[in-house]
Formats: structure tokens, C-alpha cells, sequence
């Protein structure tokens, strides 16, 4: 499947692509394929295969010495127990499949909302969901119960976050309503990607009335997330079953094996060896003693039927030493060592050390191989935002044309620390201002207050340009839903001082400045991504004026500047160098004034780019990279990220274990130094920091040679075990040995020497 075509309320038109149905299936195994599929997936371990042997010889009498049921019994019973634990565990999958495939849905049949089952709906349906339902098939949002169609979501069961996401229909179908004549008459035909596993990405059109409409994530609701604030909503199902995004990332479960596993199954096989020399040695012995003793003794010691050589009487005798032998492969080793891993993992559920009062939560070891996989680690790869930090931002600071705010100064002009008793900013003369914001300096109020162009134009620009959504459930009790922490902050900063982000549609965004309300017009978003690290809007003023607000990393912005911000520009950046070196998040903004005739034509080439379905992100990018030319810098903003607690101290001990740990962060770099100080990633008894920031291959290669030069001096020596492994020439991967430094040293890269720069031939360095 190359493209998908469907089209709603049309059955009939879908079934002939043959797509799948919305039925799910998680189990491994059947009533007929069950006993064939688990044996043979039990045999594949060497214990099972090695008694499987040892019977098939005992029923073989010419070399049968034991009796065959010795080893039909040990190995019936292991493969019973296994068997029956494998098969509750599927008997529980298929109980979960029936579980979910008969989950009750409201679909649109014929004018009329019925109860079907998740397994009976089809690709084409259009159906309704309900607060805190879960959402049955991967759909495209027609409407909803919320103003201008949005719908609130939870994405924990697809990427394990908790804050609310949120989703928003056309304009065209969220006319639609809840008016079920409209939604049976609704015959708009979808083309799109096929099914794949990418859950950020959609690409595909809506063809309704001969107009063409682009769909991207924004307007899909994925299987897997939950409904929440939002009483109904109704979509049209594009993916079903096995094509929807969540089956399509449930990959089958790996087998992994603990290196303890591995050692054993070397040592069973090295007994293997051994046990095989050894009944070699006796089949030998025992073929001489034949050849020269035992063929003169038949009368007393007959040969046994078919036997008509010494040779042929070894190779017997090889066998049945096997068979009787069999005691020296040590299986019960595999049963001592479950016995020993059951007993670590309680270790582990009782450790009062791993206990968590505030939420009464213990350790659970849920495999009984963890503690020896624990042992096994010896790096540890962080993401830092939510994981090291709180993920809770506050607006700390800012630089608005060339002046820095957010420090507190004494009379003197003296920089204090702010506390606890430090007078905070009061913003009571703002009806709209969010109580819990706190800020310290008083001299940005004032300079709101004044009027000041730059500072309101700031804080205009933080008011439009982002995706927050606004919550109104009361007159003037806002609450924002942010996909995105830090624009939380900066739209909370922005409602704060006077400019108040109150409502949003697919084409306004409605401000409340200095207690005046004001509706934009939205007539373009262009997005953020990890490419082009900021992200823009364009939009018309009530008075008419046509303005491109952009926000971003100050690397990204800087190349687009107008040449006449360069003094300010570099004001700017000695406050963003300060920022940074309090650890906080920085972000640059501008803004630009746009031609008429020629916004007009770009518009024009923008829609023709977001309905492309082949090629659509490179058209848009080009389109981007077009518009957001010649900026105005108007200052720059930082926001505090605290860390969690504890996170030094598990950092230093981690460390101690000798556990290496490399933190990844979209910081600049001096903020990420900051930060790795403040949680004892770094610190000041290491010998020395290195910091890799080269912008050619030649400069990383260099770095990062001075560096191990610095930590292991003779590490280029020919006698080097490492260099000598690279000396010799081979088309396999190569293990490399761990190098011991002469200290403890730490190491910063920045992401274009790792990732542009660094190739294959510089890894090993």
C-alpha cells in the first residue's frame, strides 16, 4: 500500500481496497497451534534439546543402558511447567484481545448512532467518543463539543506524557457539529500515506465540494490516547487494527539474555565438549580391548546382535557412555540460578533505600533477571528537561532591546539574591493576571506602564506567537493548555503585563493589551521542528498591518537578522551569555513587517505546498526559509527549569559505580555546563573538562584526539591494545576494549560536531 484512498460514510467504495478491519490480535498461540509452536520454542534452549537427545538414544536398544522413562519424566515435567505458564500468559492476551475488541462505540449508520463493537468498525466510519473514552482507531477530527472544534487528549499510553495535548478540526467539518443529517451527508474523500509507525507525522488531503484541504498530526486522534475535557466529539477512522500507529510500533518482544545466561550457555557447552573427549577416550579404549581381547572371548562374552566389529562396538559403546555419563552436564545449574535470581529480586522489592513515602510506593522488581541486568550497565543515556528537571518553567528574565530585566538592584545598584522576603511585582491593576506568576524587578511594569514600543511589541509578540490553547470555564478564571511548558511560561508572562492571550479559532487569536481587546487575524503558523529550531506566525493587526513574529534559538535566529540589528545584536548576546551562565533556558525574539503584494503570492504558493502529498515538508521548509528573512531583533527571554530533587546525589553515585553518564540537551552550551555543574555531572575535582565544538570533521578529529592524548598519554603508542586492533583489517564490528584514564575527566559536544561532523572513521576515537 503505497497511498490510501477512502472516503466517508461510503462502505461499500472502502471494501474494495481491502483494508483492515478495527479487530486487534496480541496472542501468540491458538487451540491447534498451540502445542507444536511452544515445543518447538522450548526445544530451542539447550537444556530441553539436551534431554530430547538423551531420550532418543535411550530408545535406541543396541545402546540403551538406563531405562527411557528416567528421562521422559524430568523433561515432561519441565515442559509442563513452562508450557502452562506460557500458555496462561497467552490465554491472558487473547483475554485482553476479546476485552478490547468488544469495547463498546457509538458509530453512524444510516442517519443513527449504534452500539458496535471496536472489531466491527471499518475504515470510512464516522463515530462519536465521549469524555474519557479511549479513542478506537486511529481518526481524523471532524468537531467536537469545545469552541472552534478542539478536543483535548492524553498521550501517556503512546509516549508517556501527562499534560494534555491538543487537537483541532477544520473549519469545514467543524460545521459539521453534532447535527447527524450533516454528518450522514458528509461524503469527503481522504487521501493520505499509508499506514506507518510514525506517531508526530500525518500527511495526507480532504477533498470536499471540489476543494482541497491539507491534514497534518495536528487534526488526527490516535488509538491509544484518552478523551478528557472534552464531552463529544466525531471522527472519521483513516487507519483500523494492525494499521493504526499504536499497532503499528508493537514490534514483536525480543529475547534478551543476561550475560550470566550467556556464560552458562558457554559452560554448559564446554561440559558438552568435555563429556564428548571423554566418551571418545572410552569408546576408543573400549574398541582396542574388543579388537585384541574381547573377539577371542565371544564364547564367554558374546557381542550383542547386529555388533560384527570392534569398530562398530566402540561406536555402541560411545553412546551408552553418553546415556550413562549424563550426570556431568550440570542442568540443575539453570534451576539453582532461577532460585538465586527469585531471592535478589525480593532483595530488591524489600530495599527501605528504594522505598517512596510520599506516594507509598516500593521497589518491584518485575523480572527476576533485573538485578544481574542492573549490574551489567555502564552507561546511561538522559534526556535532561522532565527527566533530570521538574519540567516546571517560570519566567525569570529578559533583554528587550538592549536592556536585561528580572534582576533586583539596592539602592546602591548592587545586584541582591531574590528570597522569600524579596517584594514581588504587583499586578493587581491587571483583572486578567494569573496569581501564582511572580516576578521581582518593577522596572519592567513601569516600563509597560509607560508605553514603551520595543516592550510592547515583546510582549505582543509572546501573546501570539505560540499554540497554547486557552481554558475559559468561568469569566476570567484562564487556565492555558500547553504542549509545551515554556510557552506556557511566556503566554503567562505575557497575560502578566498586560497583554492577555484570551481566545484562539483556526484563523483569530483574540488579545486582551493593557485591558483593550484586540482580534488578529491568524493567517499562517509556521511550525517549529528540530531542524529549524523556532517557529513563526503571520498575522494582520485590526489596524491592518501585516507582521511575522518569530521565536527561536539565538544560533538559528541570529542568521536571519536585518544588518541594522548588529549593535543591538550584540547588547543582546552578552545578556543571553548571562542568562546562560544562571543555567536558564534561552529564546531569541523578532518580528519583520510584510509587503502586501507579496505576502499575498507567498500565501498562494504556502497553500499549494501544504496539499502536496508528495514532498510537502521540503516545499513548506523552502517557503519558510523564504519569508523569515531580514528580522527585527526585539530581545530575548529566559526561563528557569529546577531540578528534581535527589538528582546530584544519584548522579554521584552512579559515578561511583563507575557508570558512565551522557546528559542530551537543546541548551546553549554554556547553560548545559551550568546545569551539568549544578547536578554533579561535572564538577571542579575532575582533571580536566574537554569540550568538542568543532565545526569540520578535521577540527572533532583533532579534539577529540588531544583529549585522549590528554587522559591516557601512551594511547597512541604502537603497544596500544586499541591501536592494534584497528591495525588489523576486517569487515566485522570490532569490540572495543574499555580504556582506563589516568583521572576523572568530563566531556562536552555540542550537536553539529556530533552529529553532522562526527563519521564512521572518527567514532572509534
Amino acid at each position: 500500500e503505497e497511498e490510501r484512498q477512502l472516503q466517508a460514510n461510503n462502505r461499500d467504495f472502502n471494501l474494495q481496497f481491502e483494508y483492515a478491519n478495527n479487530s486487534i490480535k496480541t496472542s501468540k498461540y491458538n487451540f491447534f497451534t498451540f502445542l507444536p509452536l511452544n515445543l518447538f520454542e522450548q526445544f530451542q534452549r539447550i537444556a530441553n534439546a539436551y534431554f530430547l537427545f538423551l531420550l532418543i538414544l535411550q530408545l535406541i536398544p543396541q545402546i540403551s543402558s538406563l531405562a527411557w522413562f528416567t528421562t521422559v519424566v524430568p523433561l515432561v515435567l519441565v515442559l509442563a511447567v513452562s508450557g502452562v505458564k506460557d500458555a496462561i500468559d497467552d490465554f491472558n492476551r487473547h483475554k485482553s484481545d476479546k476485552h478490547v475488541n468488544n469495547r463498546p462505540v457509538q458509530v453512524l449508520i444510516n442517519g443513527m448512532l449504534k452500539d458496535e463493537k471496536w472489531m466491527n468498525v471499518q475504515v470510512g466510519d464516522i463515530i462519536k467518543l465521549e469524555n474519557n473514552n479511549f479513542v478506537t482507531a486511529d481518526l481524523l477530527l471532524l468537531s467536537s463539543s469545545e469552541p472552534h472544534s478542539l478536543t483535548y487528549i492524553e498521550t501517556a499510553e503512546l509516549d508517556g506524557e501527562t499534560n494534555l495535548k491538543v487537537k483541532q478540526a477544520l473549519t469545514v467539518t467543524a460545521e459539521l457539529g453534532e447535527d447527524l443529517q450533516k454528518l450522514t451527508e458528509f461524503n469527503g474523500e481522504v487521501r493520505c500515506e499509508a499506514p506507518n509507525n510514525k506517531l508526530d507525522k500525518f500527511t495526507g488531503t480532504l477533498t470536499l465540494r471540489g476543494e482541497k484541504y491539507a491534514l497534518d498530526n495536528e487534526k488526527m486522534l490516535l488509538r491509544g490516547c484518552t478523551i478528557r475535557n472534552t464531552d463529544w466529539c466525531f471522527g472519521l477512522v483513516i487507519y483500523a487494527g494492525p494499521d493504526t500507529k499504536l499497532m503499528q510500533n508493537s514490534g514483536k518482544t525480543t529475547f534478551k539474555r543476561t550475560s550470566i545466561d550467556r556464560l552458562m550457555n558457554v559452560l554448559v557447552l564446554v561440559i558438552f565438549a568435555f563429556l564428548a573427549l571423554m566418551c571418545l577416550i572410552l569408546a576408543i579404549g573400549n574398541g582396542i580391548w574388543e579388537h585384541d581381547k574381547g573377539y577371542y572371548f565371544q564364547v564367554y562374552l558374546p557381542w550383542a546382535e547386529g555388533v560384527n566389529s570392534a569398530s562398530y562396538s566402540g561406536f555402541l559403546m560411545f553412546w551408552s557412555y553418553v546415556i550413562i555419563l549424563n550426570t556431568v552436564v550440570p542442568i540443575s545449574l539453570y534451576v539453582s540460578v532461577e532460585i538465586i535470581r527469585l531471592g535478589n529480586s525480593f532483595y530488591i522489592d524489600w530495599d527501605r533505600k528504594m522505598y517512596y513515602p510520599l506516594n507509598d510506593t516500593p521497589a518491584q522488581a518485575r523480572t527476576t533477571t533485573l538485578n544481574e541486568e542492573l549490574g551489567q550497565i555502564k552507561y546511561i543515556f538522559s534526556d535532561k528537561t522532565g527527566t533530570l528537571t521538574q519540567n516546571i518553567m517560570c519566567f525569570n528574565k529578559c533583554s528587550i532591546n538592549g536592556k536585561s530585566y528580572g534582576d533586583v538592584c539596592d539602592i546602591s545598584g548592587q545586584r541582591i539574591e531574590i528570597n522569600e522576603n524579596t517584594e514581588k511585582v504587583d499586578f493587581s491593576y491587571n483583572q486578567l493576571a494569573d496569581p501564582k506568576f511572580a516576578f521581582y524587578d518593577h522596572s519592567l511594569v513601569e516600563a509597560v506602564k509607560l508605553n514603551d514600543v520595543p516592550t510592547h511589541r515583546f510582549f505582543r509578540l509572546l501573546s501570539l506567537c505560540h499554540t497554547v490553547m486557552p481554558e475559559e470555564k468561568k469569566e476570567g478564571n484562564l487556565v492555558y493548555q500547553a504542549q509545551s511548558p515554556d510557552e506556557g511560561a511566556l503566554v503567562t508572562a505575557a497575560r502578566n503585563f498586560g497583554f492577555v492571550f484570551r481566545a484562539r479559532t483556526p484563523e483569530t487569536i483574540t488579545v486582551v493589551e493593557m485591558g483593550e481587546t484586540k482580534v488578529y487575524k491568524l493567517l499562517a503558523i509556521l511550525d517549529f521542528n528540530n531542524v529549524r529550531k523556532r517557529m513563526s506566525v503571520i498575522v494582520r493587526s485590526p489596524e491592518g498591518d501585516l507582521t511575522l513574529y518569530c521565536k527561536g534559538a539565538d544560533t538559528i535566529l541570529y542568521e536571519l537578522l536585518h544588518s541594522s540589528c548588529d549593535s543591538l545584536k550584540e547588547e543582546t548576546t552578552e545578556h543571553l551569555n548571562e542568562f546562560a551562565g544562571e543555567a536558564l533556558r534561552t529564546l531569541v525574539v523578532a518580528y519583520k513587517n510584510l509587503d502586501e503584494d507579496y505576502f499575498q503570492d507567498w500565501i498562494r504558493r504556502h497553500h499549494e505546498a501544504s496539499t502536496a502529498l508528495e514532498g510537502r515538508e521540503e516545499k513548506l521548509s523552502e517557503l519558510y526559509e523564504e519569508i523569515e528573512k531580514d528580522l527585527m531583533l526585539l530581545g530575548a527571554t529566559a526561563i528557569e527549569d529546577k531540578l528534581q530533587d535527589g538528582v546530584p546525589q544519584t548522579i554521584e553515585t552512579l559515578a561511583k559505580a563507575n557508570i558512565k553518564i551522557w546528559v542530551l540537551t537543546g541548551d546553549k552550551q554554556e547553560t548545559a555546563m551550568n546545569i551539568g555543574y549544578s547536578c554533579n555531572l561535572l564538577n571542579d575535582d575532575m582533571e580536566d573538562v574537554f569540550i568538542i565544538e568543532g565545526h569540520t570533521s578535521d577540527d572533532v578529529l583533532n579534539e577529540l584526539r588531544n583529549a585522549r592524548k590528554k587522559m591516557k598519554p601512551d594511547s597512541f603508542l604502537d603497544s596500544d591494545e586499541i591501536n592494534i586492533q584497528f591495525e588489523k583489517s576486517s569487515k566485522k564490528p570490532k569490540v572495543i576494549p574499555d580504556e582506563q584514564a589516568n583521572g576523572v575527566y568530563g566531556l562536552v559536544i555540542t550537536g553539529h560536531s556530533l552529529v553532522r561532523k562526527i563519521q564512521n572513521h572518527i567514532r572509534a576515537e
